[in-house]
């Protein structure tokens, strides 16, 4: 029997298919995204509970006139599948290949290109404004999920929403999930829904009674209110009519029919927004997703290393902060950690369970995170703020207004530091040594391993100040752990290799790429120097002038974009120091955004691997060769 999902070119196709054909298709599409996300690696569960949702959709609305977005865009696969990338699936996340997320110059069809949680219906409401400017009839749609739901700029969208009263429909996908359980009052009132099931027995039963008298309007409207009491007695819907919304649900959001259903009553309802409340399991049609959804939100690809040469299991940078962190607040009652529904991404999930009142899960909540753990700072505990560092972007004005203008001692272990890999544009780290250390009194930190950065947890839990701990995505370099933990001077770069024909001065990941460099070099009769510049704010400045007095040739080597990171404040150190005779280079990422690929793959192509700091420290080396040849025929020219 052929695959329906082979015959859908476009969504229109979607729509002449009948119900036993869209039940097929979703089964189809459910075994295609298992099979390449299984291999490719990507968001499992999320994308496998929308799928009949998604279905629905395409049946009703029309994109990409009609506009649907999808909150974070990691559950889009089934979207992307029906709207004409079909072809290009066996590509997601590879290299040169299809987003893991909506991108608007993928497809016409993603009208919002996202990676972040919470941004979906801000961007609706901006729409609804811009189609009503220009006298335009058009649908959009945002499907955010319970998690995404509770962050705060979703909040302060849906004020503005109930405010403007611009017609746009709101699709709550409610799992009981974001990445780990959804946490907060918000998300305890969902769970009176998806728990409570007197709600659903009295509305099917009023229902029933109702489709059979024939009493007239007075009947009906007595058992409106009936249906409306009993709703609000099992869980509050005034909470979103208070917003200002029409509120239809909860519904099973797997039963394509009745969501359809939903979305023709929703879509012909103009007078304000409407919310869906609909109803999904993580995972769904997936056993092993089912039962854990935590796990598969996000996999790996097949083949992913996890082992050394030896076969042993090499831990991850976030296995070794949560050993440490736990260890820390073993031995110091201060030490807290905060997290912004990543406890799982940042592996506290043992914590959790030893230290249960020492680990608080604020949910998508960046800014409240930030703010929270300085109002434990202010009061004498020492917060650890637990979030990557291309979500810490949406804090950046409380680090500076409510932690380092205060000199509050709140530390920041910023997980996927630098080239992070297939999840893309919206997720490198790329950003994190520019947009920290340009902070007074904030200090800025990269180890260069593992055991490096236990030691600098330590450090930032001892030293009374602000301070930020940037790490790369992945497993370590397999050192061994010291059993003590020690101090690190504030400011202290280190000396690893010393040289005499060119000074590398590198910061966390890039300075085990710039070991196996120099080795390289060595073998062709060049000697690098290398600098551990691990606090990137402030800089060892004392070091960089010792070593620049006998070696002139500098190489930065940096997995941060070139504008205001490492290299810049080394160019900005030697302006200002007035030190004239020294030739830099600058390896990091030029200031542009970082398509998907393995970091080895990108790191290839950006010359911060080992063999690419090779070849450029090759070059600069021949090049400053060939000008002192130069310079000396010109002189013995004009000596002549």
């Amino acid at each position: 029997m052929s695959k329906i999902l082979d015959k859908i070119n476009s969504p229109i196709d979607v729509k002449s298919l009948c119900g036993a054909d869209l039940d097929r298709l979703a089964a189809e599409l459910r075994e295609e995204i298992i099979t390449r996300v299984t291999a490719n690696g990507g968001h499992l569960a999320s994308s496998l509970g929308v799928i009949e949702l998604t279905i629905a959709l395409h049946r009703v609305f029309t994109t990409p006139t009609d506009k649907i977005i999808w909150d974070v865009g990691h559950q889009s696969y089934a979207h992307k599948l029906l709207t004409g990338r079909r072809e290009q699936f066996a590509t997601l996340r590879q290299y040169n290949g299809m987003s893991g997320f909506t991108c608007r110059d993928e497809s016409s069809h993603d009208p919002f290109t996202a990676g972040h949680a919470s941004t979906s219906i801000s961007a609706a409401i901006g729409m609804a404004v811009a189609r009503d400017s220009q006298k335009q009839n058009h649908n959009i749609i945002a499907v955010i999920g319970d998690g995404a739901i509770t962050g705060g700029m979703a909040m302060e969208a849906l004020n503005h929403a109930g405010h403007l009263g611009k017609r746009l429909i709101v699709i709550l996908n409610d799992n009981g999930m974001s990445i780990s359980p959804t946490v907060g009052a918000v998300a305890k009132i969902f769970s009176r829904v998806r728990f409570d099931r007197r709600y659903y027995k009295v509305s099917e039963k009023s229902r029933h009674i109702l489709k059979r008298t024939k009493q007239g309007s007075r009947l009906w409207d007595f058992g409106q209110r009936i249906k409306g009491s009993l709703k609000r007695m099992v869980m509050p819907t005034t909470l979103w009519e208070e917003f200002g919304f029409a509120y239809t649900g909860p519904i099973d959001g797997h039963d394509i029919e009745e969501i359809v259903a939903a979305l023709e009553q929703t879509k012909n309802y103009s007078h304000k927004p409407s919310l869906i409340h609909i109803m999904t399991t993580k995972g769904k049609g997936y056993a092993p997703a089912e039962s854990d959804a935590v796990h598969f939100h996000g996999i790996s690809p097949k083949g992913s290393p996890k082992k050394n040469g030896h076969g042993q299991h090499l831990p991850s940078y976030s296995e070794v902060f949560a050993a440490t962190v736990e260890k820390l607040a073993g031995d110091n009652p201060k030490v807290m950690v905060v997290t912004a529904a990543m406890p799982d991404g940042y592996c506290l999930g043992q914590m959790q369970k030893n230290m249960p009142q020492r680990v608080y899960d604020v949910g998508i909540c960046e800014q409240h995170a930030v703010t929270f753990a300085a109002g434990m700072a202010a009061e004498g505990l020492i917060p650890i703020v637990a979030i990557y560092s291309t979500f810490l972007q949406r804090a950046f004005d409380q680090i500076i207004h409510d932690v380092a203008l205060p000199k509050l001692p709140v530390i920041f272990a910023l997980d996927r530091g630098g080239i992070v890999g297939e999840d893309g544009k919206t997720h490198q780290g790329i950003f994190d040594l520019s947009y920290t250390s340009l902070i007074p009194d904030l200090i800025v930190a990269a180890p260069a391993d593992e055991n490096e950065l236990q030691h600098m947890l330590y450090t930032a839990t001892q030293c009374g100040q602000p301070m930020v701990i940037r790490y790369p995505r992945g497993t370590g370099t397999g050192l061994n752990l010291d059993r003590e933990l020690k101090m690190i001077p504030i400011g202290k770069a280190q000396l690893i290799r010393e040289g005499s024909d060119v000074l590398f001065v590198a910061t966390g990941a890039s300075v085990n790429a710039a070991i196996e460099a120099a080795g390289m070099l060595e073998e062709q009769g060049h000697y690098a120097a290398i600098i551990n510049m691990r606090f990137i704010n402030p800089l060892d400045t004392d070091l960089l002038r010792e070593m620049t007095r006998s070696i002139k040739k500098v190489i930065t080597i940096e997995e941060n974009v070139l504008s205001g990171g490492l290299g810049s404040r080394v160019a900005l150190f030697l302006e200002i120091t007035g030190i004239k005779d020294v030739d830099l280079r600058c390896l990091a990422i030029p200031d542009e955004f970082v398509k998907h690929g393995t970091q080895s793959q990108l790191r290839a192509d950006y010359h911060l691997d080992a063999r690419g700091i090779y070849q450029e420290a090759v070059s600069f080396i021949n090049q400053s060769y060939q000008t002192d040849q130069e310079n000396n025929l010109i002189s013995n020219h004009i000596g002549s």
